[in-house]
């Protein structure tokens, strides 16, 4: 059992709280019996499980398990009730391809709001994520608690999101931009499947280079006095609507 916060493997896993390290070192913590769970039972490689020295749990042999003390899990959690658990696991690589039901996200920076959209994205259906330039890091462990374990359902990338909307316009996906500024009502278009949807920050909404490059600009009309939507509510009914 591990009980020392100085040792070297402690001292990496508190590393992996950065986004600078989980680059370098190509991995990420998960924290949580569930989302331990949908990590294990993905095709995504886990280094390790970590485990508090009073947890009872019965986990896969396949898997390696380090127990660790009580003042050590403490150490690399990130939450402040943390169930005993958590995993190590390596940043899948996975192949962009440009097909209809994309979400493409433009610098939304509340971890809440990614995760549920990539949480969304996986419960409609949608093909991919990609997280543009200004997106708070998919790897978060904020946005990864909010995906609910969506993150190992669906392919999510961190790309320039004007390369893609190229890609996905010459593979003939029609690219929609949610935008209050000269836009339609979503309802005014018929929805097909054939549907790429750009949404943007919760303050500026998006990059109007991105929103040039758009096939249509749409919006959700508002009939009461609220001044807008929460971008990953309008990215739900958006997305719902878009798939067909």
């Amino acid at each position: 059992m591990l009980t020392s916060i100085t040792n070297p493997k402690v001292k990496e896993w508190k590393k992996l709280h950065k986004r600078k390290y989980r680059d370098q070192l190509q991995k990420f913590i998960v924290e949580g019996i569930h989302l331990v769970e949908e990590a294990l039972s993905s095709d995504w490689d886990v280094e390790e499980v970590i485990v508090r020295e009073d947890y009872e749990e019965k986990l896969p042999q396949k898997v390696e398990v380090t127990e660790v003390s009580t003042q050590v899990f403490a150490t690399v959690a990130g939450t402040e009730t943390p169930q005993g658990i958590a995993a190590v696991v390596y940043i899948k690589q996975q192949d962009l391809t440009f097909k209809p039901l994309t979400l493409l996200v433009d610098a939304v920076q509340d971890p809440g709001n990614l995760g549920t959209l990539i949480r969304t994205a996986d419960a409609a259906g949608y093909s991919q994520v990609i997280a543009g330039k200004g997106t708070v890091d998919v790897f978060n462990e904020k946005v990864i608690r909010s995906t609910q374990g969506s993150l190992f359902h669906i392919p999510v990338f961190q790309q320039d999101l004007e390369s893609s909307i190229e890609g996905l316009k010459q593979s003939g996906v029609t690219v929609y931009a949610s935008t209050l500024e000269n836009s339609a009502s979503y309802k005014d278009f018929n929805a097909d499947g054939n549907a790429a949807l750009i949404v943007g920050n919760e303050g500026n909404g998006i990059d109007p280079t991105l929103t040039g490059m758009a096939d249509h600009r749409v919006h959700i009309p508002i009939y009461g006095k609220a001044e807008s939507l929460n971008v990953a509510m309008a990215g739900g009914i958006l997305m719902y609507y878009f798939r067909g």
